[in-house]
C-alpha cells in the first residue's frame, strides 16, 4: 500500500480538509442530544416555552452548520478518490504498455484489464468511504462514549465495556474477509477471460456449432464466482447482526439501570433521554463503519493487485558482454536461441546468420518451425535467451528501445487497424508525415487506389477495420510500416490475404524503395521469397539451410520438399 500513498500527494489538501470538515459535523452532532436533555428538563419540565424556542433553534443551527459541512468533506473526499483514481490508471495503463511481451505473457490480457477497469474503481470507491467515515465514525463512537461520562459516570461504563466487544468484532470479521476479496478478484479475472475469448472468437465458435459448451463454459465459472462471493457475503452480513444484538443490548442495559436511577432521583428523564441517543448515534455509525470496512477491504484486495503490476519489474534481459562489435551488417544472429516462459522446449536454436543492408531476407519453414519468433528478437519484442542479436554492429539489449524501433518497419502476422482515420492509422509512428508521403506510402503498399475508393484519407476505418476486407487491412498496415522510411522492414506473413497478382506487385516496389530499407519476409508461399537475396530455411527452430532459393534447392532437404509441395517442376 505504501507505493499506492504517493498518488495521495497531489491531493493532501483534500485529504485533510475532507476528514476535518467531517470531524466538525460530528462535533455539532456530539451536542444534540445535550440540547435536547435541556428542552427535556427545563424547558419541558418547566413549562418555559422561550427557553424550548431558543434551544430549538440552537439544535437547527447545530443541524444546518452540520449539513454544510458535510457537503464540504463530500466534495473534498470526492475530489480526491477521483483523482487518486484517475492518477493511478494513468500510471497503470503506461506501466502496462511498457511491459514487454514476455511480461504480457505472464500476467495475462484479461488480468490486466480488470485491475484497470474494476480493480481501480474499488480503490476510488474505498478512498471516497475512508476520507469521509474512517475518522467520523471512531469519533462519533468515542466522543458519544466521553460525552456519556459527561451525563453519567455509572451508566457510561456501559458504553465503556460494550465498545471494546464491537471493535472485536469488526477487527475478526475484517481479518477473515480480506484475503476472501482477494480470491473474489482473482475469480473475476478468469470471468473476464472467459467472456473475453468467446467474443473475440464468436465466429469460430458458431462456425463449429460450440455455443452450448461455451454458455455452460461460462455459467460454471460464473457461479463459481457467484458461490465465492455468497460465502464472503454470509461472512460480511455478520457485521450488521452482531453489532445490533451489542448495543441493543447496552440500550436495555441503560434503560434499566437508568430508570432505577430516575426513580431515586440521582438522574433525570432528560439525561437518561441524551444517554439512549448517544447509543443510537454509537449503534448508527456503527453501521456505517461496518459497511465501510467491507468496501475498504474489498478496496485492499484491489489495491495490492493493482500495486503488484506498478511494481513488477518490466523484463530485461542481461547485457551481452560483447558491447564493441563493429560490422557494416544490418543485422546479425550470433549462435542465438530463445525459449518461451515455460515452455519445454527451446522455440530457436543455435541460430547464425548475416544480412546486409539493403539485402531482402526470406525465412520459409512448417508452422511452429520459430519464424515468427525470430523476427521478433530483433526489434527487441522478446529477448534472446543465449546468443546475441545484432543491428547496425550492436547489440539490440544496448539500444534505447524508442531508437531501435524508430530503425525498424514491422508488419504483424495479424492486421491491426484502429478505429479513426485513414491518416490516423498511417501516421501512427510518424506524426508529422505529410499527405504526399502518406499517398507514396500507400502507393508502393499498393493500397492507392484502394483508399482513393473509399474516399480518401479522411476515410474512417472502423474499430480493427471492420469495413475492410482482409487484403485491403493488410495493404494498409504495409502503408504504416513505410510511412517512417525504415532501414530494416519486416513482413511477418503479412501478403497472406493477398491474391498472387497483387503481392508479385508489392514485391517488385519493395525492390525499388529509394531507402533501399533491409527486408525481412516470413511466408509460407515459396513464391512470396524464391527471389530474396538470401533464403534461411527453419526446421523445429533449427536452422536447416541459409542461401539463395538455387542453392538451396540443390542443398536443403527440407526446403526443397516444401517447394516440391507448392511449385510445378517448370516454376521450380
Amino acid at each position: 500500500m505504501k507505493s499506492l500513498l504517493k498518488y495521495m500527494k497531489r491531493y493532501r489538501l483534500e485529504a485533510v480538509l475532507g476528514p476535518l470538515f467531517k470531524l466538525t459535523e460530528a462535533l455539532f452532532e456530539l451536542f444534540i442530544p445535550l440540547v435536547v436533555a435541556d428542552i427535556i428538563d427545563k424547558g419541558i419540565g418547566q413549562g418555559d416555552k422561550n427557553f424550548i424556542i431558543s434551544r430549538a433553534g440552537l439544535m437547527a443551527a447545530l443541524g444546518v452548520i452540520g449539513f454544510i459541512c458535510a457537503l464540504i468533506a463530500q466534495y473534498f473526499a470526492a475530489k480526491a478518490a477521483v483523482g487518486v483514481s484517475c492518477d493511478l490508471r494513468s500510471a497503470l495503463y503506461k506501466k502496462i504498455n511498457g511491459f514487454s511481451y514476455t511480461d504480457l505473457d505472464k500476467i495475462g490480457t484479461s488480468t490486466l484489464i480488470t485491475r484497470l477497469t474494476g480493480d481501480i474503481n474499488q480503490v476510488q470507491t474505498g478512498v471516497n468511504l475512508a476520507l469521509r467515515l474512517l475518522l467520523r465514525s471512531p469519533f462519533i463512537v468515542f466522543g458519544a462514549m466521553i460525552m456519556a461520562f459527561t451525563v453519567d459516570v455509572k451508566s457510561a461504563l456501559i458504553f465503556a465495556a460494550s465498545v471494546p466487544v464491537l471493535a472485536i468484532i469488526v477487527v475478526t470479521i475484517m481479518y477473515i474477509t480480506v484475503p476472501l476479496f482477494k480470491k473474489v478478484q482473482s475469480n473475476a479475472d478468469k470471468l473476464t477471460l472467459n467472456t473475453r475469448e468467446s467474443l473475440k472468437g464468436v465466429r469460430v465458435i458458431r462456425a463449429f456449432c460450440q455455443e452450448s459448451q461455451e454458455i455452460a463454459k461460462f455459467q460454471d465459472t460464473n457461479n463459481r464466482l457467484t458461490a465465492l462471493q455468497k460465502w464472503v457475503g454470509k461472512i460480511s452480513a455478520l457485521m450488521n447482526p452482531l453489532t445490533y444484538v451489542t448495543v441493543n443490548i447496552a440500550v436495555i442495559l441503560i434503560i434499566y439501570i437508568g430508570g432505577q436511577r430516575v426513580y431515586d432521583g440521582t438522574l433525570t428523564q432528560g439525561q437518561i433521554v441524551a444517554l439512549y441517543n448517544y447509543m443510537s448515534q454509537i449503534l448508527v455509525e456503527l453501521i456505517k463503519l461496518a459497511n465501510m470496512i467491507i468496501t475498504v477491504n474489498k478496496a485492499l484486495a484491489s489495491a495490492s493487485r493493482v500495486e503488484a503490476v506498478l511494481n513488477r519489474e518490466v523484463f530485461t534481459e542481461p547485457l551481452s558482454a560483447d558491447k564493441d562489435i563493429k560490422s557494416s551488417s544490418a543485422v546479425e544472429f550470433k549462435k542465438v536461441s530463445f525459449i518461451y516462459n515455460g515452455a519445454a522446449e527451446e522455440s530457436l536454436t543455435d541460430l547464425s546468420f548475416t544480412a546486409e543492408k539493403g539485402q531482402r531476407i526470406g525465412i520459409i519453414g512448417a508452422t511452429g518451425s520459430g519464424k515468427s519468433t525470430l523476427v521478433n528478437l530483433i526489434p527487441l519484442f522478446y529477448g534472446a535467451t543465449g546468443g546475441t542479436v545484432l543491428v547496425d554492429g550492436k547489440d539490440v539489449k544496448i539500444y534505447d528501445t524508442k531508437t531501435l524501433r524508430r530503425k525498424i518497419g514491422i508488419v504483424p502476422q495479424k492486421s491491426v487497424l484502429f478505429k479513426g482515420t485513414v491518416r490516423d492509422n498511417l501516421t501512427l509512428g510518424e506524426k508529422k508525415a505529410t499527405d504526399e508521403e502518406l499517398w507514396s506510402a500507400l502507393r508502393w503498399a499498393q493500397a492507392e487506389e484502394t483508399v482513393i475508393t473509399k474516399g480518401g484519407l479522411d476515410f474512417e476505418i472502423e474499430q480493427n477495420g471492420r469495413n475492410l476486407s482482409g487484403g485491403q487491412r493488410q495493404r494498409l498496415c504495409i502503408a504504416r510500416a513505410l510511412v517512417g522510411n525504415p532501414e530494416i522492414l519486416i513482413l511477418d506473413d503479412s501478403s497472406s490475404a493477398l491474391d498472387f497478382k497483387t503481392e508479385s506487385e508489392l514485391r517488385k516496389a519493395l525492390t525499388s524503395l529509394s531507402q533501399k530499407p533491409t527486408v525481412f519476409i516470413v511466408s509460407q508461399r515459396v513464391s512470396s521469397i524464391m527471389s530474396c537475396d538470401k533464403i534461411i530455411c527453419l526446421e523445429d527452430g533449427k536452422s536447416a539451410g541459409v542461401g539463395t532459393h538455387e542453392e538451396l534447392l540443390a542443398s536443403c532437404e527440407v526446403y526443397k520438399e516444401i517447394c516440391h509441395s507448392q511449385l510445378d517442376k517448370e516454376e521450380i
